[in-house]
């Protein structure tokens, strides 16, 4: 196994088959197991061997295959698959933290994330310390001696800022510091964060692993100390395990990713590409363009721009005519879906953050999140241009009544 391609770990790494030799993965619905005595039961509660089960929270034969796959498709030695994305992110960081430690991480992340590290941890007194990811001297200057974890989006939310993971592992591991990488944008497709440096990688399975729109899920991937030692024990005792058939649903999702997300990606690029230097934006942002400031340091971690481009309409009215003007993509606020999806950040996804917050993230009224799907790249570019000229229109039209 270890030989295959990712796009045959997606399909075949980690299942485990029952007695009857199903070709498609079972779905083991139940809250807990039989023990055939009290003394396998009490042999079980001491050491649970890989094949072996206590209760649902714990493990399940079908989380435990959507864990191992995913494991080997990111290269690490074991995951933990939670209830969402945030369940994991926040697991993550709360498992190997207490009163006093340190945390350095960029200050570009998803709002709830940030709530995680400004909120809930330093609410339980560990020091936060925010820099500008893609500044190396503010992660130098930032972690010190003690520092106990750096955390960052390896893309950021929404502006798609790129961080050079292998240069920030350098400097947190030569102050013994664990790196923990929230991935969702690089994809386990593109992926190399362990490869780099990462410990810990983090992922809302709700994207690009389900991209469907079905369910909720998330996976933490590292060491099998850190997963089993340190994330395991606290993960089964507050309860934000994934549900069976949950897994089996991402289960399903793994056989086609690959085949989704190089789609999506090429046409991420090709819309990036096409408008580009559009009157009516501002700013077209994606990492796959050499316009963008980390375009070299995508392409060397990734070697590929992503699923996800960003463009400024100009205003929050713009973004709103624009967005009520597409006729394919529909406005939602995930991404990584077969389905294109329009998101504007300021007003849903990122709306609590304070304006100067916003100011010093770029997340601009006029910024729109545009998360490609699987349909047609003309028609997708046919939808977008077309929603623009509705928005210009609208815009000249009332410029001429006042």
């Amino acid at each position: 196994m270890t030989d295959w391609k990712k796009r045959t770990k997606a399909v075949h790494a980690g299942t485990r088959r029952s007695q009857y030799g199903e070709v498609s993965e079972a779905i083991f619905l139940t809250q807990g197991f039989v023990y055939e005595s009290a003394e396998a039961a009490e042999a079980r509660f001491v050491e649970c061997g890989p094949d072996e089960f206590i209760y649902a929270r714990y493990g399940n034969p079908t989380t435990s295959m959507f864990e191992q796959r995913m494991a080997e498709l990111e290269g690490a030695e074991d995951g933990f698959a939670t209830a969402s994305g945030m369940a994991a992110v926040s697991g993550a960081l709360t498992a190997m933290l207490r009163a006093g430690d340190h945390v350095v991480s960029s200050r570009a992340l998803f709002g709830s994330c940030l709530y995680i590290l400004e909120d809930v941890l330093r609410r339980y007194g560990v020091e936060v310390t925010f820099v500008d990811g893609t500044d190396l001297d503010q992660w130098r200057a930032a972690v010190r001696p003690g520092t106990k974890a750096v955390f960052f989006e390896t893309v950021s939310n929404p502006t798609l800022e790129v961080i050079d993971i292998k240069a920030v592992a350098e400097i947190a591991h030569a102050q013994g510091a664990l790196v923990v990488a929230d991935n969702v944008f690089a994809t386990p497709v593109f992926s190399r964060a362990v490869e780099l440096g990462a410990d810990v990688v983090v992922y809302s399975t709700t994207k690009h692993v389900d991209g469907q729109g079905r369910a909720l899920g998330g996976i933490v991937l590292g060491t099998r100390q850190f997963v089993r030692k340190v994330l395991e024990p606290y993960m089964k005792h507050t309860g934000g395990a994934m549900s069976p058939f949950t897994s089996w649903m991402m289960l399903k999702g793994l056989e086609t990713m690959d085949l989704r997300v190089r789609a999506q990606a090429a046409t991420a690029l090709a819309l990036a590409q096409a408008l580009e230097g559009h009157p009516a934006l501002g700013r077209v942002i994606y990492p796959g363009l050499a316009s963008h400031p980390q375009h070299s340091v995508a392409m060397e971690q990734t070697g590929s721009g992503g699923t996800v481009l960003s463009f400024d309409v100009g205003s929050r009215e713009a973004a709103f005519r624009f967005l009520n003007a597409l006729q394919i993509a529909v406005i939602s606020n995930n991404l990584g879906d077969a389905k294109s999806i329009a998101t504007h950040p300021a007003s849903t996804t990122h709306q609590r953050l304070p304006q100067a917050q916003k100011d010093l993230l770029g997340i601009t009224p006029g910024l729109v999140r545009f998360s490609c799907g699987i349909e047609d790249t003309e028609d997708l570019l046919a939808d977008i241009l077309g929603a623009l000229e509705a928005a210009q229109g609208s815009q000249a039209a009332r410029d001429a009544a006042e």
